[in-house]
């Protein structure tokens, strides 16, 4: 007898399957991933090339770094502040990069777009990372969130901050090393010489986060908490780090680095959620592939993990624990809840590409779970966000017939420098944080904090929560759209 399990997965397997079941077609997914892509354009820090595309943003921050005499120009403000988090900026960098390992072959009209945006990154974080002998530089958030004002117009003070010997960071320091690593294999063959470049400075940023372990939440206080805290300590990253760089550089040293120390950075720890903030989901899952494809006995390890992650998702099996809204959506928590939705759906969707190689499955108890299913779950999350839901919203700003208009968000919320040249001072912006007006400046492709477990969305530019965006959450997204848009 078929069990109910196994008959729901293939149901659900033959729906994927067949055009009448699916909310959006081929085109739809390829135009959401072009606008995905093209959303970095409105948070990038810098001189901006003439080949932008968002035309409402100027150049900003031409000055960051002075005040330490050192280089700092570029990068990506996080989200709808005007601040470069070191943390989420390369965690962004990584799943950027991991989006283009992955599903690089199913975006050639795109590949071009997510390189650019992925080395706006890396060329800052190079900088950051450069600049000074063992140290990486951090921004300074206080002084910006007084204020409410275009980047253009920034007139707060542009302290940056550093984690070195003395004041340790080993999350935000490993972190880097990851993203340095991801992206060197997409560069690789592109542009080997960059590649040969970030790989390089990867290795000695690692090594740097390894040799002197602290967290930057301790050394930094107030300049990173409570905005991005690292909560689940540096364990994680240093593991996640030294698992980028194995896989950029198959140098045996990082084999004997992940299998030495494994267990006492969350090899054995079954953790939930995969965010800018914890890395040990992500890491089982990118480790499991050396097993399924390789057969690298030293990682099934990692694949027993990353199948009661998958497991815990599953509606239906003896394992699954995650809460899930009316309408089906993955919920984590009340703050900038999509960022677990993107997340969930890149993880489920390259799991079952690294099972789908030797035919594998997931088991969940009594219950078999295929690589089909994995992607059917992924396409629900997917979907959802673009508009087939309660609300027949799409939480991306830009896609779709109906999307959120009062985006927590400077510059978009502000009259642009282009049809506003006049300078516009820090609390003199409070006024439209709090109009009624919708953004005045579309942010295309931004995907936003998203609907409360109940499926409910206040489009309020003040509830933040809901309504804010961020680089970390578009980045798995690019990648998951990716996959949708060739299939």
């Amino acid at each position: 007898m078929v069990s109910a399990t196994k008959y729901q997965i293939l149901s659900l397997t033959l729906c994927f399957f067949t055009l009448s079941c699916s909310a959006f077609t081929s085109k739809d997914y390829a135009d959401a991933l072009a606008k995905s892509i093209l959303f970095y354009e409105g948070q990038r820090s810098g001189k901006l090339p003439s080949s932008q595309h968002l035309t409402w943003r100027g150049d900003s921050g031409l000055s960051d770094g002075s005040s330490n005499h050192v280089d700092l120009v570029g990068g990506y403000y996080d989200a709808g502040d005007n601040v470069k988090f070191g943390l989420p900026m390369a965690f962004t960098t990584t799943l950027l990069s991991w989006s283009v390992i992955e599903f690089g072959s199913s975006m050639p009209s795109q590949i071009g777009n997510a390189r650019a945006a992925i080395r706006w990154s890396t060329d800052y974080l190079l900088k950051a990372a450069t600049a000074t002998p063992d140290t990486l530089y951090v921004a300074d958030p206080n002084m910006d969130h007084k204020c409410w004002e275009r980047p253009e117009d920034m007139d707060t003070p542009r302290n940056v901050y550093k984690v070195s010997k003395q004041n340790p960071g080993s999350d935000v320091a490993a972190e880097t090393a990851a993203a340095l690593a991801a992206a060197s294999i997409v560069f690789k063959d592109s542009d080997p010489s960059y590649s040969a470049k970030l790989l390089q400075t990867a290795m000695k940023v690692f090594d740097f986060a390894d040799s002197y372990r602290g967290s930057y939440s301790d050394s930094l206080g107030s300049v990173v908490c409570p905005f991005y805290c690292s909560y689940s300590g540096y364990h994680d990253e240093l593991l996640w780090g030294a698992s980028w760089i194995h896989m950029a550089s198959n140098n045996a040293s990082y084999l004997a680095y992940i299998q030495s120390n494994g267990q006492t950075m969350g090899a054995n720890d079954d953790d939930y959620s995969f965010s800018w903030d914890d890395k040990r989901a992500g890491t089982k899952v990118l480790l499991s592939k050396d097993f399924l494809e390789k057969n690298t006995e030293e990682f099934q390890l990692y694949k027993r993990h990353s199948d009661n992650y998958i497991c815990s998702l599953i509606p239906g099996t003896s394992s699954f624990q995650a809460q899930y809204t009316p309408g089906g959506l993955l919920y984590k928590g009340s703050s900038s809840n999509l960022q677990y939705v993107t997340s969930t759906a890149f993880l489920l969707l390259t799991y079952a590409k690294y099972l789908s190689t030797k035919g594998g499955s997931v088991s969940c108890g009594t219950s078999t779970v295929t690589a089909e299913g994995l992607i059917s779950e992924a396409k629900k999350q997917v979907d959802y966000i673009l508009g087939d839901n309660p609300a027949k919203m799409s939480y991306m700003v830009g896609f779709g017939g109906k999307y959120p208009q009062h985006v927590h968000h400077r510059g978009s919320s502000l009259p642009s420098v282009r049809t506003h040249p006049d300078h516009i001072p820090c609390s003199n912006g409070f006024q439209y944080l709090y109009s009624s007006s919708p953004n005045p400046n579309v942010l295309v492709g931004a995907i936003l904090g998203g609907p409360d477990n109940r499926d409910n969305f206040a489009d309020d530019r003040n509830n933040y929560q809901q309504s804010e965006p961020a680089t970390y959450i578009n980045a798995p997204f690019v990648g998951a759209l990716a996959f949708f848009s060739a299939n």
